[in-house]
Parts: C-alpha cells; structure tokens; sequence
C-alpha cells in the first residue's frame, strides 16, 4: 500500500479521495454485508478474510473495503494495479508472497480491476492462490462469471456490491459538509432538495455524488461568510447523467434482455425506454436490429409471418441511414414486435428436435429418402419406394420421413395464437389425411 507522508498535503486532493472511509463504521452502504453479524464483516474484524473478488458498478466502495482490510489485517499488504502490471511484475510479487509464507506470514494481494487482467495474467496468480501463498481480493465492474477465468473464480468468494441508495448518498453528502476532511471548516448553505438531486443524479455512486458536490460548492455563490448552492448553480454543474452501460458487459446483457423480455410480454411503453436506453448510451444500432430479428421467429414465428419481414426491412433501413434518424425504424419494430401476437413454437420445435439430433447423431436416414445417386447406391436399395408428393392429387403421401426410433415424434405444436391458428389447421388437415391414405391402403 502507498503510504503517506508528514508533508502530503490532503486539500489538494478530491473530495472523494479526503472523505474515503478509513474504518467499517465509517463506511457506507453494503448493510447486507457489512451490517453487525453478517458474513464479510466478521471476515475482516476477525482478519480471516480468504480469496474473494468485489463485484459491483463504480463508486459503491470496493477499492475502499480493500484498503479498510489492509488498515486491519496482520498481513502483507500489496495493492497491485491491472491497468499497469503484467506477467513480470506478477512473477515478482509472487515470488515474494512464496518467500513469506515459508516465514509464516500471510500476503493480501489487491487487483483493481481485475477484469482488464487476460488469461494469461490471471492464470499466474492461480497456482499461488491454490497453495495459499497470497490470499487474492480483486475488484471488479464486470460479471466475474464473464471476465475471470472459471478456475481462479471457483477459489474466490464473490461479494456483490450494490448501488447505494438514495438516503445513503443524502447522508454521506451531510456528511462531507460537516466533516473537517470535506467542508466542515466552511459554511456551506444548501437546501436538502438539491442534496437529493445530487444523490439522485449519482445513480448510486458516491464518488460521483462527492465530486458533483465539491463541484457545487466551488463554483458556489460566496458572500464573504457562507458559500451558497442555489439550484442554478448546480443546474450548471451537472449537464447529463452519464448512462450506466458498458457495450462490452454486464450491463450491456442486462439491458438487451429487459428489452427482450419486455417486447416478449407484450409491453411497447417498456421496451421504447429499454431502446432509448442503449441508443442513448451509444450502442450500435445494427445489434440491436439484430436481436429484434431474432426475436422475430423466437418469440413471434408464425403467429405473426410478417414481423420477420419488418424486422428486416428495419436492419436494412438502419444499415442505410444510420444514427440518429434510424431511431424511429428501431421504435417502429419494437413495437411492432410488443403487440404482436406471441408464439414460440418455431423456437421449441428445433431445441426439441436438436436434442434427439444430438443423442442419435448415428441414427441412419431412413432408405426410401436417401438419394442415389450411383449404381451402388440403387443396388443398395437407396430411394426404393420413394413416392413424389406432386403426383398425388392432395400433394401428400404417407412416406416415412424419420427413422424408425422416432417415428410418431412431433417437434413443431402451432398455437392458436395470430395467423399460427390457420398453421394449426393446416397442420392437422394434413395428419388426417395421411392417416386416412394408410387406412385406404
């Protein structure tokens, strides 16, 4: 850990940095873990803290937690940056983990952001956290279950961080007024409305709600005893909220699958605001046109034949004008999609039939369909008894198709619902009629 020094001069630095917890009882936030009795707390007042990874979005306290350990623990302490080390300098400090724990004395190895590691960089810590050389934290924003390597994530415990909530912010925003590390030693006039427009401008994350505060107060009005907030100031401090999304991320599947699930239930108001959402922030039109079309026949199928036909007319339309002027074709096909009528029988059909493919990889076709194409083949017996559906008045023969260890499987089950119902019909009709011609025979 870097330690300070005598001279260090702290009012240079952000609020954020001045206010960070030094002791559990001032951290904030995170009651679920940290709250008297629960499991993490424990952990570390008993300084018996294993390999874990803090997983949650930015400024909810994970580095904090990490140097609130290392404030307690009897243990080497090693704050190690995955923005600025690689294999060599892991090798280095490891080597030095293996030498203290041959002299009996335990190493806390700290990885911030531990998601921008590679494999190869996270597989060098794995034998050493196997054999107990370096007990790891890491800290991340990502999904662990995307960004860390599966064996180095089956030795961590994963603590979920969440988003503080909005009274949190309000008191750790009072907090930095008062404080002598904030501006405790100054008076700051502002009225508790704008306090909870800072934490609600936040999203959860302190840093954010210390930074847009200090801000605040800078460009404050001063009267030459008080530095007054007013709601104009502020308005000028804060211009747009950041959207938190990560294109590559957790995030990013999150969002993607709310907009799924809420065209799936029918719900055009919520899936216009999961669109805004992700177009807002950025993401690439063309993907998002690219899961409308799938969700087409996953979710629509034959109900509805024609919301494939918009959903590609839509990529296509996107593809040609682009941002911003696509937004209204994605809003079109969203909705489109959410009134539509639903049914996934397409989908159920093949993940059924995919099943039996896989287990009967081996199972043959069956003769009277396989071609010949050779003499052999036709001495072989291959397409002996093939009847040509084009020759039948009804275009229907009672030729069997699959092979015999699946004969009488259905895949596909049409609903009743849109125009799959005529499907439905249509379907049966045909059953009935083969089924009439073996009768006849």
């Amino acid at each position: 850990m870097e330690q300070g020094t005598l001279f260090e001069d702290t009012s240079s630095q952000p609020l954020a940095s001045r206010l960070r917890p030094q002791t559990l009882d001032e951290y904030c936030g995170q009651k679920h873990l940290l709250g008297e009795g629960k499991i993490l707390r424990r952990l570390i007042e008993s300084d018996s803290v294993s390999s874990m990874i803090f997983w949650g979005p930015p400024g909810v306290g994970k580095t904090t937690l990490a140097r609130i350990i290392a404030n307690r623990t009897k243990a080497n302490f090693i704050d190690f940056s995955a923005v600025t080390s690689g294999i060599k300098e892991i090798k280095t400090v490891m080597e030095q983990a293996e030498k203290n724990r041959r002299f009996g004395e335990k190493t806390i190895l700290f990885v911030d952001e531990i998601h921008r590691f590679n494999k190869a960089q996270q597989d060098a810590f794995l034998p050493f956290v196997e054999k107990g050389s370096i007990i790891l934290i890491g800290a991340t924003t990502e999904n662990p279950s995307f960004e860390v390597n599966g064996a180095l994530l089956s030795r961590c415990k994963v603590f979920v961080l969440q988003e503080l909530k909005t009274d949190e912010l309000c008191g750790l925003l009072k907090h930095a007024l008062t404080d002598e590390r904030g501006f405790g030693l100054q008076k700051v006039e502002i009225d508790d409305v704008l306090i909870e427009g800072i934490a609600n401008f936040a999203n959860g994350d302190a840093r954010s709600a210390l930074s847009t505060l200090e801000m605040a107060v800078l460009n404050g009005v001063f009267d030459g005893e008080k530095t007054v907030v007013t709601a104009e100031t502020l308005e000028q401090c804060i211009s747009k909220k950041s959207l938190l999304y990560d294109k590559n991320g957790e995030q990013h599947y999150n969002i993607i699958s709310a907009l799924h699930k809420s065209m799936r239930n029918s719900d055009p108001d919520a899936s216009v605001y999961w669109l805004a959402r992700m177009l807002e922030a950025g993401e690439d039109p063309l993907y998002i046109a690219r899961r409308i079309t799938r969700f087409a026949s996953e979710d629509i199928g034959l109900a509805d034949p024609r919301a494939l036909e918009i959903a590609v007319a839509v990529f296509q339309a996107c593809r040609l004008i682009g941002m911003p002027e696509c937004t209204v074709h994605l809003t079109e096909a969203v909705v489109y999609m959410s009134l539509a009528p639903k049914s996934n029988a397409l989908y159920t059909a093949y993940g059924s039939a995919k099943r039996d493919a896989v287990n009967m990889l081996a199972e043959p076709v069956p003769l009277v369909i396989r071609n010949a194409s050779t003499k052999l083949m036709k001495e072989l017996e291959y397409g002996k008894g093939y009847q040509y559906a084009h020759d039948t008045a009804d275009k229907l023969t009672d030729m069997q198709c699959l092979p015999d260890s699946l004969l009488g499987r259905e895949y596909y089950r049409p609903t009743e619902e849109g125009v799959e119902a005529r499907f439905k019909a249509r379907l049966q009709e045909i059953k009935d009629r083969k089924a009439k011609a073996k009768t006849d025979k």
